[in-house]
């Protein structure tokens, strides 16, 4: 008779894991059912059984995702089976490409695959902090508490995200139009100014003959200097696809005035709250600092963690090696040093993720308001001038006709 291991949950949420000997799978399933134990987990031993996966091609949104975090965390709580969890809310996804992603995921667990496994089939849609997180919940049984867990950490990730693109799209957006004004004044408004002066053949001013040698220049080289913009925008984005490139920029983000305050601010929060949630679910140490590094966001946060995680493994405590990263301010530092000393480390870590994100909504709203005027000026400036060097020679000319 075949030998089959198993894993599930009893009546009372424990973990229970074994080997029996049975007909089938199904026969099995059966009998540990008539036990009051949930299977999550059935595979003949020596051998699992390989599903292939569907093909999925889109994307899911992190709130779409916290949705369905949050409808399954409700639905294992209400005891249904996990198979019938997956697929239930499969067929309510109206996202195509994430219906198919749990199409696939529900195959695998019916295979005898365990959740997380079957999750790590798609890595675009679950990371490692999900699948990570969900194993934990498996082995210790808790898996409606890991996910509401997870569920409330997508939930505030993308509050956070929100945050950084409220800080980023304003000014950004005004910049690139009032470029894209000034670029069609010059392009196309100057060269009439020009026309006109030229038939008068007055004398031009400094200010007037620079902006018309501009306007001169962008009309005779307007499509190599859209090319050249272009060019410069993928250099960028390659540079910065590159780990060199990604260090450079990253570090230059934390040390630009008032922006690089707000990024700090975002990156203690998002290391706070991940590693407070996954050392919260039971997720190890070192597996816990290795997935937070990858989810930091920034190379140079992401570093420091990785250089904190190998101090860690050598023996040491956390506490010196995040302050000799200098990348942590000491209140992060002493406030960690206090949670691992009182052994609450996962809840002191939650404290500071709360009032970092506090923070950093209040950093937002400094940054916006600091902005406004001087991206104001810059633009009247900038646009006055070009306005003013073309009637300061108009202004001469009346003056010499009423003279």
């Amino acid at each position: 008779m075949p030998q089959f291991e198993f894993r599930g949950t009893s009546r009372t949420g424990q973990a229970v894991t074994g080997t029996r000997a049975a007909p089938s799978r199904e026969a099995l399933d059966a009998v540990l059912r008539r036990e009051q134990i949930t299977p999550t987990r059935i595979v003949e031993k020596g051998r699992e059984i390989a599903v292939p996966k569907p093909k999925v091609a889109g994307r899911v949104s992190a709130k779409e995702l916290a949705v369905f975090t949050r409808q399954f965390s409700v639905m294992i709580d209400a005891g249904l089976p996990l198979v019938q969890c997956l697929e239930i809310l499969s067929s309510q996804q109206e996202n195509k490409a994430f219906a198919k992603a749990l199409v696939g995921v529900r195959s695998s667990v019916e295979s005898g695959s365990t959740l997380a496994n079957a999750l790590r089939q798609y890595p675009k849609i679950f990371d490692d902090l999900y699948s990570n997180m969900v194993e934990a919940g498996e082995t210790g049984g808790i898996l409606d508490t890991i996910l509401q867990r997870l569920s409330t950490y997508i939930e505030k990730a993308v509050k956070l995200k929100r945050a950084v693109q409220s800080a980023m799209i304003y000014p950004v957006a005004v910049i690139v139009i009032a470029g894209g004004v000034i670029f069609l004044l010059l392009w196309k408004v100057v060269p009439i100014f020009a026309t006109l002066f030229a038939g008068m053949q007055v004398t031009l001013p400094l200010p007037t003959r620079i902006v018309i040698g501009l306007s001169t220049a962008i009309a005779q080289f307007a499509l190599p200097i859209i090319i050249l913009v272009v060019l410069a925008f993928f250099g960028l984005k390659y540079y910065y696809a590159t780990p060199n490139g990604r260090m450079t920029i990253d570090s230059l983000q934390l040390k630009v005035p008032l922006l690089g305050s707000l990024m700090r601010r975002i990156g203690v929060a998002r290391f706070t709250r991940t590693l407070g949630t996954l050392i919260t679910s039971g997720v190890p140490m070192l597996e816990a600092l290795n997935i937070t590094a990858h989810t930091a966001g920034n190379a140079v946060i992401e570093k420091a963690i990785l250089e904190v995680r190998r101090a860690i493994e050598a023996g040491r405590t956390i506490v010196d090696p995040l302050r000799e990263t200098g990348v942590f301010p000491n209140m992060v530092v002493q406030m960690i040093g206090v949670g691992e000393q009182t052994g609450a480390l996962d809840a002191m870590l939650q404290k500071v993720a709360d009032f970092y994100e506090d923070e950093v909504d209040a950093a937002v709203g400094d940054l916006l308001t600091a902005m406004e005027p001087m991206i104001i000026l810059v633009l009247g400036v900038v646009v006055g001038g070009v306005v003013i060097s073309m009637y300061l020679p108009l202004f001469t000319l009346i003056g010499k006709l009423a003279g």
